[in-house]
């Protein structure tokens, strides 16, 4: 039956967990997956060569233009001497661009002939010859553009279509002829010379044999290699220095308008622009970014879990956190281009700011380093495969800068310290990266980068500012800065304890220093025991002179009251105090330890003062009834309640007393079970213990009375 229970019970905190961790997580990761989708997703086009284009396109990714290194390093090799082995593929390359211009011709004619504009008065437009070669020059490959004259493309045009035609023929057969034989360095003028002497003897019209004249000083290259061990050496030495030539990824292949060549045509599809399949595994890889990324948070999550750390409003904390830094990055990045680089004013560093002073350190560090790489594919300039190495070091050293320097956090000046440091860090990393770079930056520029980082620090601390309210009161978390503010003398129910409880008030002051210094030790939450202690006995409050600090100068009350009575009155000052609390809006943390600090223990004295005069007299009646301490600041502040009202009633606290009153009341809550419920060990039970002694030596050192050389 009770393994039947365990199952249960284990299923329904795997169910609550799932719930509680898992569902977030997921939501979180989907919104990470929806907002960098576009980031890693490219489009694809459906064009045709020598068409325009209608839009910029640019390389998606990084890859060798393998035809083109080719052709380079084919040109190297070329600049060989003694070479004799003609090559057909440089006959055939430049006939094609012999092929290539006259075939681009004919399509400028036509194109020509298909628009038919009509001016006003219904005469039709005529392009001048210039305007003519211009358009031309759009159809054609650079090389054919760099290396040919504007005036060979204007007697071209001239020409009658028929004409252009056979001189075609007859130009391109008179090349055959000469590459045929192979075309070497010492021979090429005397193959350019018989070229043009066979157009200038042939029966072409007179325009086009001009044209082709000067066309032959283009068109005719060396084909012919030296085959020989130390010519064909050289010519891998030559193939080797070619560098490759590279499509960069951002890299712009035609701009809006541009006529799209074979060889743009090439390059579009070689970064796969025209494959539809390709976009596929950009968003898979997405999608396991995301999944490590959804892991990492999930596992500190329920770290935090482990710990009894994680509430509703720690969890809606990261989310909102997330949402907020994430959706942030995206906006400033679809105004963001090479040349403004605006993710330099992104205030990511209000995300971990506000983790560390909502929920703890070490999950900021960790979010810290994941926001740094979304913000590394967020602003990768919507390339597949890349990632913006600059916005992700910026980020990271920007959120470690606000990490590190928020420290000390006694008001919300600290925060402006942590955002001056953190200015001090974006500026350096910004030169950091001016001086890496090969580019010249001008001077204005590097101040306006500068200003940036300087706007992102500022920005950083201004949000955590305003937003640390919300997520104290909205979502209940109490954080460094809420538990400073009621620490404050002037808080109203400290204010109260001070004038209607005195006694209370020192006797809280001195729990408080002594749970401070014992939680720090431990690495417990110091300043979180010191604000509780101070409001733990606020109960005390309603019924101050039935507690023995508060009785200066007056009748002991329980001396005329039963002991049962008097138990009842004193064992309700814990509930009494949490309602207190609650009624004023306290932490849910501050209502705890007033409500825990006593757990079940006995109120021996009234208990015993029963029995004397009732046999019958039930423990459980001169019990607290709970519950016992649940944290490890509870149960310090329940150990020092104790110890400090014990000490106090001392007439003379000698070290070893100190040492016999600590050792009872801590091995008494031990054997009680009081410290069963809270998430103490031995090893740190040990701890409190000996800086307890220590603190209390400390605070009774000019009270104590040493021994003298005869008493020893």
């Amino acid at each position: 039956m009770n393994t039947i229970k365990n199952m249960v019970a284990f299923i329904l905190r795997v169910r609550t967990k799932w719930i509680r961790i898992i569902v977030p997580v997921l939501a979180l990761s989907l919104y990470f997956f929806l907002l960098t989708f576009n980031n890693v997703y490219t489009e694809t086009y459906d064009i045709e060569p020598l068409t325009n284009a209608r839009e910029t396109i640019s390389s998606p990714i990084t890859i060798e233009n393998e035809q083109e290194t080719e052709r380079k390093t084919r040109e190297a090799v070329q600049n060989v001497e003694d070479r004799f082995d003609i090559s057909p593929d440089v006959s055939e390359e430049q006939i094609g661009y012999i092929e290539e211009i006259f075939n681009a011709i004919d399509k400028l004619e036509s194109e020509i002939k298909e628009e038919d504009q009509e001016d006003t008065n219904g005469t039709p437009v005529q392009l001048t010859n210039r305007e003519k070669v211009q358009r031309l020059k759009q159809l054609l490959s650079n090389t054919i553009t760099e290396n040919v004259e504007d005036s060979v493309f204007l007697r071209l045009i001239d020409v009658p279509e028929a004409d252009r035609e056979q001189g075609k023929e007859v130009f391109i057969s008179y090349l055959q002829d000469e590459y045929q034989m192979g075309v070497r360095t010492e021979n090429i003028n005397t193959a350019i010379t018989n070229v043009k002497e066979n157009i200038k003897y042939s029966t072409l019209e007179q325009n086009l044999i001009e044209a082709l004249v000067e066309l032959t000083d283009f068109a005719v290259v060396e084909n012919s290699f030296y085959d020989s061990e130390k010519t064909a050496e050289a010519r891998r030495q030559a193939a080797s220095n070619v560098e490759p030539v590279m499509i960069n990824a951002g890299e712009v292949i035609v701009r809006e308008g541009e006529t799209i060549t074979h060889e743009i045509y090439e390059k579009i599809n070689l970064v796969g622009l025209l494959n539809e399949d390709r976009n596929v595994f950009p968003v898979i890889g997405l999608g396991m970014l995301i999944v490590l990324i959804g892991s990492v948070i999930a596992y500190e999550m329920n770290k935090l879990d482990f710990k009894k750390h994680l509430d509703k409003g720690k969890i809606a904390s990261i989310l909102l956190i997330s949402f907020f830094i994430i959706s942030l990055m995206k906006v400033i990045s679809l105004y963001t281009t090479q040349a403004n680089q605006l993710f330099f004013i992104v205030p990511v560093a209000t995300g971990v700011l506000l983790v560390k002073q909502l929920i703890n350190e070490r999950l900021a560090i960790v979010l810290a380093i994941l926001y740094a790489i979304l913000g590394g594919v967020i602003f990768n300039g919507e390339i597949p495969g890349t990632l913006n190495i600059e916005a992700m070091i910026y980020f990271f050293f920007s959120q470690f800068a606000a990490i590190v320097f928020l420290m000390n956090v006694k008001d919300r000046l600290a925060i402006v310290r942590a955002g001056i440091g953190m200015s001090v860090v974006n500026v350096i990393t910004i030169l950091l990266f001016v001086f890496l770079s090969f580019e010249k930056y001008a001077l204005g520029d590097v101040f306006v980068l500068s200003g940036f980082g300087v706007g992102s620090a500022f920005l950083s601390a201004v949000f955590t500012i305003g937003l640390l309210p919300f997520f104290e009161t909205g979502l209940g978390i109490l954080s460094d800065m809420k538990l400073l503010q009621l620490s404050s003398p002037n808080q109203p129910l400290l204010k109260k304890i001070l004038t209607e409880a005195p006694g209370t008030y020192h006797h809280s002051v001195m729990v408080a220093n002594l749970s401070e210094t014992a939680c720090d030790a431990i690495g417990a939450n110091g300043l979180l025991a010191r604000v509780a202690a101070y409001y733990h006995d606020i109960g005390k409050t309603l019924r101050p002179h039935y507690f023995i600090e508060n009785q200066l100068s007056i009748k002991n009350p329980h001396d005329v009251i039963s002991p049962e009575q008097s138990a009842e009155i004193i064992i309700r000052h814990p509930y009494d105090g949490a309602d207190l609390l609650k009624k004023h809006r306290m932490p849910k943390e501050i209502i705890d330890v007033a409500m825990q600090h006593h757990g079940t223990t006995l109120l021996k004295y009234f208990y015993y003062k029963e029995k004397e005069t009732n046999s019958n007299a039930r423990e459980e009646d001169f019990r607290y009834p709970g519950p016992k301490p649940q944290s490890k600041e509870a149960a310090i502040i329940a150990i020092c309640d104790s110890v400090e009202a014990a000490v106090r009633s001392l007439k003379e606290p000698t070290e070893e007393k100190i040492d016999e009153i600590v050792s009872n009341i801590v091995n008494s809550r031990l054997m009680d079970g009081q410290l069963d419920e809270c998430p103490l060990t031995i090893k740190e039970v040990k701890i409190i213990h000996q800086t307890i002694c220590e603190t209390l030596k400390g605070i009774f050192h000019s009270r104590i009375q040493y021994p003298s050389k005869e008493e020893k």
